[in-house]
């Protein structure tokens, strides 16, 4: 029999209210449009010594505070092909095709993705996670992390990583 443990955090808290355009396979991109989004988060492992994969009280406030990293944002993929983002004079501007946007810098979160799909947002979150934890839980013994993102009711997108025995912190 293969036995796992795992913890789940989905607080209502875990949410951002962020903006954006997916940019479609073929280069076309969507309109500005904004989301309520949620934000999951699933954990396996190991016991620990306490009988816990992970403490909820040092996970907890991790997520919350991405998710407060993310909100009330203009997101923009630093790593599209079809965009050009630029700044200048507290000005990001950005650039597809024949549109061009202005936004205010502080108004802008710029991130390390291709795209800002539900699946590139939630592949960025759990980089995000995993690198905090490593900082705050060094000792956690991770198998298995998903971060799921949903951008309305019933639909979200996730990313997941596995190994073997990850040991954060060494």
């Amino acid at each position: 029999m293969n036995r796992r443990f795992g913890v789940s955090v989905y607080k209502e808290k875990f949410n951002f209210c962020s903006a954006h355009f997916l940019i479609f396979a073929n280069g076309d991109r969507e309109e500005l449009h904004g989301h309520n989004y949620q934000c999951w988060v699933d954990i396996d492992g190991p016991l620990d010594q306490g009988d816990l994969v992970i403490d909820f009280m040092l996970l907890k406030p991790i997520v919350k505070q991405l998710c407060d990293e993310l909100d009330h944002r203009m997101i923009l993929p630093t790593g599209s092909p079809h965009l050009s983002i630029s700044l200048e004079g507290g000005v990001v501007w950005v650039c597809h095709r024949d549109d061009r946007f202005a936004f205010p810098q502080r108004d802008v979160i710029l991130l390390p993705i291709r795209n800002t799909s539900t699946e590139r947002l939630a592949e960025y979150l759990c980089a995000q996670l995993k690198d905090r934890l490593a900082s705050t839980v060094p000792d956690a013994h991770i198998e298995r992390i998903r971060v799921s993102v949903e951008e309305s009711s019933g639909q979200c997108g996730y990313y997941e990583e596995q190994s073997d025995l990850t040991i954060y912190g060494q």
